[in-house]
């Protein structure tokens, strides 16, 4: 019989996680029927909107995400013992499944490319850098892109992209390591925003004359900062406010209503699974492409060991990680 190892919400978030919200649970899984597969979890996400998903949790549910896993037992043809799966199967070691769900890693996965990228760069953080800012930004050759948390998984992938496309891009992060990271990656202007003396003020610095397209991952006063600073007609892709998700008094205000108006800037929030079919597969084979090529760079996070779940899970709400923050079981 195979004990499975499962982290469950003990008690809902106020505020900063800690660890008295969690528990590890274990509990001995049943045998396989036709049509099941065993599944053993070799890499597992933690992201930032596992911070607001939780509250639909009840407490002692298992806490969400998803985890390139193995088929380790097999009474499903489709899935043979040995298969790779991306799934989104929750913080567990091991589990049961009939199949619904499982997305085989793509035929042509390249040797050379660890199976943790399903996860990152060729994965749900890359695919929402991509529709974020080709469909939802539309950007196009020639604009200036502004994105926040950029050296996080989505936004290292948003400003890669940005550039692929001809475009001058701005990056924020919250420090010196993340900011040279940024360089590093082609970014034409980044900065620390905890140590700049105005946010303000280093915004207008890499773009006088303002920003074309804002992809935002943090939301609140630093988004209040840079919508003033949108060209007319300038695009904002919603996709986070992480600066946001622990706060335990009342929302800031938000950007000045004659800006949007008079700008005439259009705001779009969305969530990536949106896109399915062939535009997410033709998403998924242009990034795992690009990566091939050398032409978007990645960086993993890396911490070893399921029972390190919570603390890699709070350590990214932190910004401890450069990249993609995931758990190798």
């Amino acid at each position: 019989m195979v004990q499975a190892k499962s982290w469950t919400l003990k008690k809902h978030f106020e505020g900063f996680p800690t660890d008295s919200n969690f528990e590890l649970r274990t509990a001995e899984l049943p045998p396989l029927s036709n049509g099941e597969v065993l599944l053993e979890a070799l890499f597992l996400s933690v992201d930032p909107y596992m911070r607001i998903a939780s509250k639909r949790l009840k407490e002692g549910d298992r806490m969400m995400g998803e985890q390139v896993a193995r088929v380790v037992e097999s009474k499903n043809p489709a899935f043979p013992t040995g298969t790779i799966v991306v799934a989104l199967l929750g913080w567990t070691s091991h589990s049961i499944s009939d199949g619904n769900g499982l997305r085989k890693l793509p035929a042509e996965w390249p040797d050379k490319l660890p199976l943790s990228l399903a996860l990152g760069t060729v994965g749900m953080p890359g695919l929402t850098a991509y529709f974020g800012l080709l469909d939802i930004c539309g950007v196009k050759g020639g604009e200036t892109v502004m994105v926040n948390a950029a050296a996080g998984a989505v936004g290292s992938v948003v400003g890669q992209i940005a550039k692929l496309k001809g475009c001058k891009v701005v990056g924020a992060a919250g420090s010196d390591e993340k900011v040279a990271y940024l360089k590093k990656l082609g970014f034409d202007v980044a900065f620390n925003y905890k140590t700049v003396k105005s946010l303000e003020e280093a915004l207008r610095t890499a773009s006088p004359d303002g920003y074309d397209c804002y992809f935002d991952n943090v939301g609140g006063e630093f988004s209040n900062t840079v919508i003033p600073q949108m060209k007319t007609f300038g695009r904002i892709a919603i996709c986070g406010a992480i600066s946001q998700y622990n706060r335990t008094g009342p929302c800031p205000q938000g950007p000045p209503p004659e800006v949007v108006i008079y700008q005439q800037l259009r705001m779009e929030g969305f969530i990536v699974t949106r896109w399915q079919g062939d535009v997410r597969q033709k998403a998924l084979t242009d990034l795992m492409n690009w990566v091939s090529e050398g032409k978007i760079q990645y960086h993993e996070y890396i911490l070893e060991g399921f029972e390190k779940m919570p603390a890699a899970f709070m350590g990214m709400l932190k910004g401890e990680n450069l990249g993609k923050a995931i758990v190798k079981a």
